[in-house]
């Protein structure tokens, strides 16, 4: 039985204001005219996905119908958006939607002022009426990183740095079947009973 459960973690980017009127770009600390129409390079593009939290071990003795867990949080990072060397006149909110065409993120990457932060109040349920065994659930972020060179005609390039992410998401799955994701294979390791099936596949 598979009970992935994928979500946006984003609100929507912020809209990027633009310097219009202007020709070229900044290289470090701004000392050139502002430039909203050069173009990127990208370096070191990076997806990695994150445990960010876990039930308690979970065990049905006999078959049950539904049930309803904490997720509990795995660490205390706080996940903010940060993006360094954003060229003048175009910000860290156009950096980031630039590296979500780069992507082809299914979803708008957070934008700044943005945040992911553990927390003791997220629960989720499962109503399948076969729940028997040994399972494990969990918390995920999916985060996307990359760094990129922005270049425009006749001045140095800007270089910098993006990290964000794309997707939260928790999963529930029986301890007889593993998961296909790194923060699923993490909590097997942690939940799921030595032998099982899952724990096995995660080592």
């Amino acid at each position: 039985m598979r009970g992935t459960v994928r979500r946006s973690g984003t609100a929507g980017l912020l809209t990027a204001v633009l310097l219009a009127g202007l020709s070229g770009c900044t290289g470090e600390a701004g000392d050139a005219a502002a430039c909203t129409d050069g173009t990127y390079a990208w370096s070191g593009v990076r997806r990695t996905q994150q445990l960010t939290a876990l039930t308690d071990p979970l065990v049905f003795e006999t078959r049950t119908d539904s049930y309803s867990a904490a997720l509990k949080p795995f660490g205390d990072t706080v996940h903010r958006p940060r993006v360094t060397g954003a060229p003048r006149g175009v910000g860290a909110a156009a950096v980031i939607e630039a590296l979500g065409r780069r992507v082809r993120a299914e979803v708008p990457l957070a934008g700044p002022g943005e945040t992911d932060r553990p927390e003791d109040d997220h629960y989720f349920e499962v109503a399948t009426g076969d729940l028997e065994g040994a399972y494990y659930g969990w918390g995920s972020i999916d985060l996307v990183e990359a760094a990129f060179t922005y270049t425009c005609p006749g001045a140095e390039p800007a270089r910098g740095h993006v990290r964000t992410w794309e997707h939260t998401g928790s999963g529930f799955l029986s301890c007889s079947e593993p998961s296909g994701e790194p923060a699923g294979r993490a909590a097997a390791l942690r939940r799921c009973p030595a032998g099982s099936v899952a724990a096995e596949d995660a080592v």
